[in-house]
């Protein structure tokens, strides 16, 4: 078990407000790409460039985290800073990160969720069921037309929803669904 900087984000090293952010990457769990980050690494991800270059000083200590998806993450920004700061540039040539990690995180096409129809669907949309559904593990039937209000998207994979039906959270292919206008 890896031992993990607790109270503090562990991009920056500050001390503020924490929040999870997940990094893309495929073949590990959500739990293991998860990132323990202040409002300003996770506001700023994508724009490392827009922060004050202190901000980044803890960088330095992320790039040799026993944690690999916050390696991956320190990677993504310091690729970023590169071009602008000559240090992001020296760091980010020091770092190893396993391939599986780099590949995923340069990606930046979003998995995106349809229904059966073709629309397009949101975390929190309202869905109907387009057919009866054998829900595995339970004693019950999903029925056609039984609507599943807040869903909840899965992230790996673009053919899945999550959603309660009779109060029990249930795993929904998103080719037995249609969007609801509610």
């Amino acid at each position: 078990m890896i031992e993990r900087a607790a109270g503090k984000c562990e991009l920056c090293g500050q001390t503020a407000s924490l929040e999870e952010m997940v990094v893309s990457a495929v073949g590990f769990s959500t739990e293991e790409r998860t990132v323990f980050a202040c409002n300003t690494c996770v506001a700023h991800f994508d724009t490392p460039e827009k922060v004050d270059s202190s901000h980044w000083d803890g960088l330095q200590d992320a790039a040799w985290s026993a944690w690999p998806a916050v390696q991956a993450a320190t990677w993504k920004i310091l690729a970023k800073l590169r071009d602008q700061q000559p240090w992001a540039a020296s760091l980010q040539d020091m770092m190893f990160v396993e391939e599986a990690w780099l590949a995923e995180s340069s990606q930046d096409a979003p998995t995106v969720h349809v229904d059966a129809n073709g629309n397009v669907l949101q975390a929190g949309d309202t869905v109907t069921l387009t057919q009866d559904l054998n829900v595995k593990g339970t004693s019950f039937t999903a029925k056609r037309g039984t609507a599943v209000r807040r869903i909840r998207l899965v992230e790996d994979n673009a053919e899945q929803i999550e959603g309660k039906v009779n109060d029990q959270m249930i795993v929904i292919l998103t080719k037995y669904v249609k969007k609801s206008s509610e």
